[in-house]
C-alpha cells in the first residue's frame, strides 16, 4: 500500500492512505536507508501480525533541511515542496531581517519557490518590511491572523499546492493553520516578554490535508538557521535581486565583497535592491567560508 507520510514521533509515523490514516514503524530497507522518512515522503507499506511498516522510502523532488544546531550535516524537514511560506510578524516579536533572509536562502539553495506571510498588521502596518521583500522579489501576503485581514487570497493560494510555513516562533504560525482549517486547534502560546520570542508549540514537522485541496506543514519554530552543504560560490545565486548584478561585475569569479568592478556591491551602496539584503549576503558568504569541510 501506498502512503504519505504526514508525521513522525519518535520511531513512529503517522501515513495518510486512501483507506485513512496508520501508524507504521521503519523496517528493513527503509530502516537501513541513509535519508529516514519525513512529512511529506511518499512510502510504501507493509501489513504483519505486528502492525504496519515502512518497506521503502520514494525519491524526493525536493527537501527542505536545516543544519544540525552545533554540528555538522543537515537534519530534513519536510520532503517535495512545491512551496515555502516565510512567515514573520511586524511586531510582538519584531522582525530580524537576517533570519528571514537565511530562510529563504534555503528555499531557494533547494529550488523550492518562496513567498513571505507578512503578520500582525494590527500592531503595525509593516510597510518597510513589505517593501523590501517586494524589492527581493518575493510574493507578499499582508494579513492580521486577529482579525481577518488579507487571509482569503492567501488560504486560496495555499489550497493549490504542498507547501510549508516556516519563521521564528511567536509570528503566528499555529493561529495562521487554525484559521486555514477549523477544528484543527493546533496548541499557540504568547510572545515571551522577557526573552522578546514565542514559545515553541510544534514539536516537529506535521503535514496538513487541507479541505478543498492542497497540504500544508507545520514545522517548529526556530531562533537560528545555519547553513551546510552550500557552495559558498552558489550563495550569490540564492538571492534573486541580487544575482541579475553578477553579469555585470568585472571579474566572473568575483565573491562580491571587496573586488574592483564588483557591480553587486556598487548596486547595493546606490540601489537598485536594499542594501541590508546585501549586508546578509556578506553573513551568509562569512558563515560559509568559516565551516569546516565535511572530510575535516
Amino acid at each position: 500500500m501506498e502512503g504519505l507520510v504526514l508525521s513522525r514521533e519518535g520511531n513512529q509515523y503517522r501515513v495518510h492512505t486512501l483507506g485513512g490514516d496508520v501508524i507504521a514503524t521503519l523496517r528493513g530497507k527503509a530502516k537501513r536507508q541513509e535519508e529516514r522518512a519525513v512529512a511529506g515522503d511518499r512510502v510504501s507499506l507493509d501489513q504483519s501480525a505486528t502492525g504496519w511498516a515502512i518497506a521503502s522510502v520514494a525519491p524526493r523532488r525536493n527537501v527542505l533541511e536545516r543544519r544540525i544546531p552545533g554540528g555538522r550535516g543537515t537534519r530534513p524537514i519536510a520532503a517535495n515542496l512545491d512551496e515555502v511560506y516565510v512567515m514573520a510578524a511586524t511586531a510582538n516579536p519584531e522582525p530580524v531581517l537576517q533570519l528571514l533572509d537565511r530562510l529563504l536562502v534555503l528555499a531557494e539553495a533547494n529550488d523550492i519557490p518562496a513567498a513571505l506571510i507578512v503578520n500582525k498588521l494590527d500592531l503595525d502596518p509593516g510597510q518597510s518590511l513589505i517593501r523590501r521583500m517586494v524589492r527581493a522579489g518575493y510574493d507578499v501576503f499582508p494579513v492580521c491572523v486577529k482579525t481577518g485581514r488579507g487571509l482569503d487570497p492567501l488560504f486560496a493560494r495555499m489550497r493549490t499546492t504542498v507547501s510549508v510555513v516556516t519563521g521564528p516562533s511567536g509570528v503566528g504560525k499555529s493561529s495562521l493553520l487554525n484559521a486555514l482549517q477549523p477544528g484543527l486547534t493546533l496548541r499557540t502560546e504568547e510572545v515571551s516578554e522577557r526573552i522578546g520570542r514565542g514559545k515553541n508549540t510544534t514539536v516537529s514537522a506535521v503535514m496538513i490535508p487541507l479541505d478543498g485541496g492542497g497540504a500544508l506543514v507545520d514545522t517548529p519554530g526556530f531562533s537560528d538557521v545555519g547553513l551546510w552543504g552550500l557552495d559558498p560560490r552558489g550563495l550569490i545565486q540564492c538571492f534573486p535581486d541580487l544575482r541579475p548584478a553578477v553579469d555585470d561585475c568585472r571579474f566572473p569569479d568575483c565573491r562580491h565583497l571587496t573586488e574592483p568592478g564588483c557591480a553587486v556591491r556598487r548596486y547595493a551602496e546606490a540601489g537598485p535592491f536594499e542594501a541590508s539584503r546585501y549586508e546578509s549576503y556578506r553573513v551568509l558568504l562569512a558563515e560559509l567560508d568559516s565551516l569546516p569541510e565535511e572530510w575535516e
